[in-house]
């Protein structure tokens, strides 16, 4: 039993009341839908939301972490959107030539804002701000203000298809097996270094826990059609940049740089640099981003990514993102994410005016940063 309350004083509360108010909020909405809320179909076309609004989120949170903030991804997706749409539909260029130039044009203005940022000295705030205007205008500009379309099937695939239930089952079975043996190898460090450990059945018990927790997902993703392949992008980018923050010397530099920059810059840590690095991933993030959307709606539009950098924004501080720096997860994000498409899918799908979708996510981010204030000075 005390083995049982020390591993509990490891969990964060805030994980606990993420995924208690996300279950609240699918109970109350498969009530007030009569159920359809919780529909594989629709459960599918939510992941599928939510993948967008957490591929931004994973660059949006290593940008937190740092301690800065950025504006502009809403606008650099919309702008890249049209970008690809003008290359595929109107010059013919090839699926992957476009995606190639678009993810490389994402990067170098992510660079670029980054750099203005750290070495020209100029806020973060307003760089961001300026690009918002600038990448939205350039979206207006390349599209004309109409919808491009239709793109090739090479192109759609990114938002359309799915993974074949077979493959998820083995993706599944993967995973589960990877955490395991990643989990055991921790354990295993711990007490090589006699740090102190959870007893062995807790450890068994939360592992089981979790793969039952991802056979479900398969499940439920396969009595509908699949995996998106947006939601296997995301996935896949998630790994990697939770690899990338947690064990490699960049990451652990930029919860430094969050942390106390000053101090990480009489350590030695190349502040600027990283910071620029940072900015490039955020910007190649609204790159993929916007090949998804545009794949997802076969078109290139005008008003893509309208309002996108708040939703990134939302879904980073709500993952347990601080606002302040230094604290912070790639995969809280996806929590977030989900958070915030659960919003969105409840309330459209009971056909509430969209003026209230964007009152209470604006409540729920108040209340995300407040509770993250009121955490961090309990802590």
């Amino acid at each position: 039993m005390n083995s049982f309350k020390k591993y509990l004083k490891t969990i964060e509360l805030r994980n606990f009341v993420m995924i208690g108010a996300l279950l609240l909020i699918w109970v109350v909405f498969s009530t007030l839908t009569g159920g359809s809320f919780l529909l594989t179909r629709n459960i599918s076309n939510l992941v599928r939301h939510m993948a967008l609004v957490g591929i931004l989120g994973i660059g949006m949170t290593m940008v937190i972490i740092t301690g800065n903030i950025d504006l502009s991804v809403g606008s650099i997706l919309g702008a890249m959107g049209g970008l690809a749409a003008v290359l595929h539909v109107w010059y013919g260029v090839g699926t992957y030539q476009t995606i190639g130039i678009v993810l490389l044009v994402s990067m170098i203005i992510g660079t670029a804002q980054g750099a203005i940022i750290s070495y020209l000295k100029v806020p973060a705030f307003i760089v961001t701000l300026g690009g918002l205007l600038i990448f939205r205008g350039v979206q207006l500009g390349l599209t004309k203000g109409i919808s491009i379309a239709p793109f090739a099937d090479t192109y759609k695939i990114y938002g359309q298809a799915y993974i074949a239930p077979s493959i998820v089952w083995v993706l599944a079975i993967a995973t589960s097996i990877v955490l395991f043996l990643l989990d055991a190898k921790k354990r295993s460090d711990r007490i090589k270094y006699k740090f102190e450990v959870s007893n062995f059945g807790i450890f068994i018990g939360k592992n089981v826990v979790l793969t039952l927790i991802i056979l479900f997902v398969a499940f439920i993703l396969n009595s509908y059609r699949g995996l998106p392949m947006q939601v296997f992008l995301m996935m896949l980018l998630v790994v990697i940049f939770t690899f990338v923050t947690q064990k490699t010397t960049f990451g652990r530099s930029i919860y430094a740089m969050g942390g106390n920059f000053e101090a990480s810059l009489y350590s030695g840590i190349k502040v600027k640099r990283n910071l620029v690095i940072v900015y490039a991933i955020n910007g190649l993030m609204a790159g993929i981003a916007a090949v998804v959307i545009t794949a997802r709606l076969n078109a290139g539009t005008p008003t893509a990514g309208m309002n996108m950098e708040l939703d990134a924004i939302a879904s980073s501080v709500i993952g347990g993102t601080s606002m302040s720096g230094g604290v912070g997860k790639v995969y809280g994000a996806i929590l977030g994410a989900l958070f915030m498409a659960s919003i969105d899918n409840g309330m459209s799908m009971m056909n509430i005016d969209a003026y209230w979708q964007y009152i209470v996510k604006g409540v729920i981010l108040v209340v995300a940063v407040w509770f993250d204030i009121y955490s961090s000075k309990k802590a």
